[in-house]
């Protein structure tokens, strides 16, 4: 993805820095006086987990995997909730859980802090997609290098699908994506937030141009067609093809570009873990069915969006160090 030219690296991720990209207040526990911390037995588990989505309640979201741990180990398991994909991986270098749900940057962000347990699987795809999406009314969007100069709802700064890999398009589209997402771009105004966030800002806010988010929160909204004229990686690899074009009738939306395939995040456990459960706990990660990470039938909330975990290690993420070498960024000043 390297454009073969001399890129001036740049390092994110930093404690203090500018474009506060790490919002952290309120979301690390108590690690033993901002230390590294212990699990409060051998056998309890603190998962971390990310906030992909702000309308989901991701502790009973991830109820059915924590039940399908405790049930074949002796581990038991604590949420550890945090406000950004930034501290998810804070967390994790500071010790405050020992697996973590995290996205697929961390793979790259955190390989000296915690080990690849495996890639999440939706219903048999082990790769997702990024989409940037616009309205379908008389707006003048209608290519990428059309952004210039607008206003793009986008995921966190940290989200592979929802902001770095979209970063990448819309460079490879002519627009000067500057220093961001860790400053300014230069050709557009990007707003970050999530996925569900930017979908409904595109939705909601005229100001919003287009929305760049994961395929699971606006492939609902487009026309299945689109995806056949577009995309044929989309249409014979994605969980969401099948579903794309359900939500129409609530809000349409018009694809301007699908990304690449990309592998899907990844759950990891932190590298200097020594509790004798941790390979059991792996294990039954490893070991979940579609049937395990399901809900009883009097839930109402989201369910789990993965049906399973593939085996996986660093190598599988060399794609997503790939975007973040074309956008010049490093990960490890974080501490």
């Amino acid at each position: 993805m390297s454009n073969g030219s001399s890129v001036s690296r740049r390092t994110v991720l930093k404690t203090t820095g500018a474009a506060g990209i790490f919002s952290l207040a309120g979301c690390l526990g108590d690690g033993g006086n901002g230390t590294r911390g212990d699990a409060g037995g051998n056998n309890e588990v603190r998962f971390i987990l990310n906030p992909a989505e702000a309308d989901v309640d991701i502790s009973e979201q991830y109820q059915p995997m924590f039940d399908h741990i405790e049930s074949e180990t002796d581990a038991t398991v604590e949420p550890v909730e945090t406000a950004s994909y930034a501290a998810t991986i804070q967390e994790i270098r500071r010790g405050g859980g020992e697996v973590a749900d995290t996205s697929p940057s961390a793979a790259v962000a955190a390989q000296d802090q915690a080990d690849v347990i495996g890639i999440r699987v939706a219903y048999g795809a082990a790769q997702y997609f990024s989409l940037i999406t616009t309205t379908p009314d008389d707006n003048g969007v209608d290519s990428l290098s059309a952004l210039e100069g607008k206003e793009i709802a986008m995921g966190s700064t940290l989200s592979v699908s929802g902001t770095l890999a979209p970063m990448v398009m819309l460079k490879n589209a002519g627009l000067d994506v500057g220093t961001a997402p860790d400053g300014e771009a230069n050709d557009f105004t990007a707003r970050y937030s999530d996925h569900s966030t930017a979908r409904d800002q595109l939705i909601e806010n005229p100001s919003i141009a287009a929305a760049t988010t994961g395929a699971f929160s606006t492939a609902p909204h487009v026309p299945q067609e689109q995806f056949d004229e577009m995309s044929q990686d989309f249409v014979d690899i994605s969980a969401e093809y099948e579903s794309a074009g359900s939500a129409t009738d609530e809000a349409e939306l018009k694809l301007l570009a699908v990304s690449d395939p990309l592998p899907r995040a990844p759950l990891m456990s932190r590298s200097d873990w020594e509790a004798d459960v941790r390979s059991d706990v792996e294990e039954a990660i490893l070991s979940a069915t579609e049937e395990d990470l399901s809900h009883g039938e009097d839930y109402e909330g989201e369910e789990l969006w993965f049906t399973g975990v593939n085996e996986g290690s660093h190598e599988d993420f060399q794609p997503i160090a790939a975007i973040l070498d074309e956008l010049g960024l490093e990960f490890e000043d974080l501490e």
